[in-house]
């Protein structure tokens, strides 16, 4: 028997679910032995189901080919197979915050990709560099749930991820204020130009829900445990725009930021160059080797060259310079189906069998 944890995919057949698939073939610690998906997909083989329908530019591994996908009510059938479960099931959020802690009460945790869950108060939303002591709210939550190794953890939202860790590697110089921007691709919608064809050449100035995700979520991760729950920093404000533009992968963000401590050009680098964070420390299989870039030069990061550094798990700054009205201005890129989706999720996973919540049932 493999020593490997079996792990379930919730929503295995949209685009997300097909990443985390994608990045769990021969995985050193993690096995996927079970997808589920909706009714019409329930009884047919992952093969069948994904048939001209496989978005990424990667092939289907073979390994999941004839997995007969089951049915994502069934949660106690899914349940009895798995060690844990990723989720990125498309469902109303009442309905997917419903269904993880249905499966998070069977004794099997659940790492989502969803949003749903992402202000519940004693569940942590973790960035793994950036607040992995975040995890310690499990504890309270498994008591609320009733549980003894049943929880649910999230990641944040795609569109943070740009912006979000160059904050945290200059936390020492408190920032306060942030005006950021976003130029989201279209992937981040579950799309391919295929799918999507009226997106070519065009960009569409709104994304729904996006920015207010933009403005908040990045506090609670700076939050902290208080009382059994996550509260949200208070000692910085985000205002934001998002914008879908005619990109497969890759979110670009354009930052303008004030702090409260001073700091010259070059101290500010050499704290993107050098910020790491346990992920590294625990030498995670697909923790980035190192977690930001900054490029000199002033036409980076581009997506075509930047969007897959560290495999994808790593983010780019770029074009970093005093501004006029704020203190300083940078540009940012990430991979949002990797970094922010589900290769965020695969990371925090990691982390969380390295420190324990995750194990063998």
């Amino acid at each position: 028997m493999s020593e490997k944890l079996r792990v379930g995919i919730l929503g295995g057949t949209g685009m997300v679910g097909q990443r985390f698939i994608s990045l769990l073939d021969n995985h050193p610690w993690f096995e996927v032995t079970t997808i589920a998906a909706s009714p019409r997909s329930a009884g047919k083989t992952y093969g069948e189901c994904v048939e001209g329908r496989w978005k990424l530019e990667v092939p289907m591994p073979e390994a999941v080919r004839n997995i007969v996908v089951k049915n994502v009510r069934d949660v106690e059938a899914v349940a009895s197979e798995v060690d844990f479960c990723f989720s990125a099931v498309d469902m109303s959020k009442d309905e997917i915050k419903a269904i993880e802690e249905e499966y998070a009460k069977t004794e099997t945790p659940i790492v989502s990709n969803n949003s749903a869950h992402r202000w519940t108060p004693d569940v942590p939303m973790i960035i793994p560099e950036i607040n992995p002591e975040h995890a310690g709210v499990i504890e309270f939550q498994k008591k609320r749930l009733g549980t003894t190794r049943g929880f649910i953890a999230v990641k944040p939202n795609c569109s943070i991820q740009s912006y979000t860790p160059a904050l945290a590697a200059w936390k020492e110089y408190e920032p306060y204020q942030a005006l950021v921007s976003t130029y989201q691709a279209i992937s981040g919608a579950g799309k391919t130009f295929r799918e999507w064809p009226e997106m070519e050449g065009n960009i569409i100035p709104y994304i729904g829900g996006e920015e207010e995700k933009s403005e908040r979520e990045p506090l609670r991760v700076f939050g902290s445990i208080e009382n059994g729950v996550i509260r949200p920093a208070d000692n910085l404000a985000i205002t934001s725009q998002c914008i879908r533009v005619p990109v497969l992968y890759g979110h670009t963000a354009t930052a303008f930021v004030n702090f409260r401590k001073k700091a010259d050009k070059e101290e500010l680098i050499e704290k993107l160059r050098a910020f790491r964070g346990l992920p590294q420390e625990l030498n995670l299989p697909n923790a980035p080797k190192n977690f930001i870039q900054y490029l000199e030069e002033d036409n980076r990061p581009q997506v075509q060259l930047d969007v897959n550094y560290e495999r994808g798990f790593g983010v780019s700054i770029g074009r970093l310079r005093p501004d006029t009205l704020f203190d300083w201005k940078f540009v940012g890129l990430s991979h949002n189906t990797i970094r922010g989706a589900a290769g965020g999720g695969v990371l925090c996973a990691e982390l969380l069998k390295a420190t324990g919540y995750i194990n063998r049932k």
